[in-house]
């Protein structure tokens, strides 16, 4: 029977999507590796191959869960992991407010910091919260995909930690992008997934706890099965998962792992910091031009490897990425409610600048034939 499958693929270094991001043709390849028992010393082997990497990019002494899931199901195992009571959930756009949702969903008692969509979150406004009322928990986004926005991840577990709080960190887009210093910077729980700046195919979520959350989740009878953060950690000691894994994307973590030790975590927070400052200065030449848009998060506080640019009234984004799709380049929408108000670059994984400046010569072209329409 013949399958008629839609093939996208014009080369490496025209899909700019914050996630599903790019996967270089030799990290595909590595998952063609065999098939294997999950209680074999080949897996445990494969296993030992990932953990260095991980631990390297994590910058932790911690070993890393690897679970078969996408990034939520880490996040819901820092929740259930960490959540006793009351939760304080900072949201300022679709995938924070997830983080709340779970803790809902979970049967903790939640109170919510919202600020628009756009703006991040300060020490002083968790602090307040904090010192008002009472909380175990403490739930942020560090990379708001839907936004761009980096909250300040760092300060805010200072805070917590001085009111007792532990913090769970969502890292989904920001892991191996930007700095993220899990142990240095005492952060509790810290959930990823494999497919946005590590540059992974969709489908494994990466989480590292810190020695005080198994303590803490000891106590849990809540905790689920699953996502059981002691069942990771007593299995991790002898390199293996709790259920089945995903062998063939574990192949391709191995090879993706190999290739994040030998770039050095550091320069590949530089060369995504590189790219998304190329990103912000097209924007302002874009403005020179008399072009109506902008950069939604504010500096200081803009993510390295998802910038969101709004568009100019009138304009759709759907319509944008579908006439940058047509030059052969694809990047995302606004996400929710902001659909329409903005696009999405996604300079993350293993793209350069130099793809990155045919995507924004495209963009550029795009807009002036969209705005000339509207002229």
């Amino acid at each position: 029977m013949e399958v008629n499958v839609p093939v996208t693929d014009t080369g490496f270094g025209r899909f700019f999507l914050p996630g599903p991001t790019e996967v270089r043709r030799e990290i595909l390849e590595a998952m063609l590796g065999p098939m294997m028992g999950h209680r074999t010393a080949d897996m445990e082997a494969l296993m030992d191959r990932i953990q260095p990497g991980l631990r390297h990019a994590f910058r932790t002494e911690r070993p890393v869960y690897v679970a078969p899931s996408s990034g939520t199901g880490m996040m819901e195992m820092a929740v259930r992991s960490v959540g006793q009571r009351r939760a304080l959930c900072l949201v300022n756009g679709a995938f924070s407010e997830r983080f709340a949702k779970i803790c809902d969903l979970s049967g903790l008692e939640v109170q919510r910091i919202e600020v628009e969509w756009g703006d991040y979150h300060s020490p002083d406004m968790v602090e307040e919260a904090l010192r008002d009322d009472e909380f175990d928990t403490v739930t942020v986004c560090h990379s708001e995909t839907a936004t761009g926005v980096l909250n300040p991840i760092h300060e805010i577990t200072e805070v917590a930690h001085r009111y007792g709080a532990m913090v769970c960190v969502d890292t989904v887009s920001s892991m191996a992008g930007s700095p993220v210093e899990t142990d240095a910077w005492g952060l509790d729980f810290v959930a990823t997934g494999s497919q946005k700046s590590f540059a992974l195919p969709p489908g494994l979520a990466f989480g590292v706890a810190q020695p005080a959350v198994l303590e803490r989740a000891a106590a849990n009878t809540q905790r689920g099965l699953y996502f059981d953060v002691l069942e990771y950690e007593r299995n991790l000691e002898k390199s293996q998962t709790p259920n089945t894994p995903a062998v063939s994307l574990m192949y391709a973590a191995a090879a993706q792992m190999q290739a994040i030790l030998e770039e050095g975590i550091e320069n590949r927070w530089e060369r995504h910091r590189q790219m998304a400052v190329r990103t912000y200065e097209w924007v302002d030449e874009m403005r020179g031009r008399g072009h109506d848009i902008g950069i939604l998060a504010p500096e200081g506080f803009r993510s390295p490897t998802v910038t969101c640019i709004t568009v100019p009234a009138g304009v759709r984004g759907t319509g944008v990425c579908a006439a940058l799709k047509a030059r052969g380049y694809i990047i995302a929408t606004g996400y929710g409610k902001m659909k329409e108000d903005m696009v999405r670059i996604g300079h993350m994984g293993d793209h350069t600048l130099a793809e990155l400046d045919e995507v924004l010569d495209n963009l550029a072209a795009v807009l002036h034939e969209v705005l000339a329409g509207h002229g």
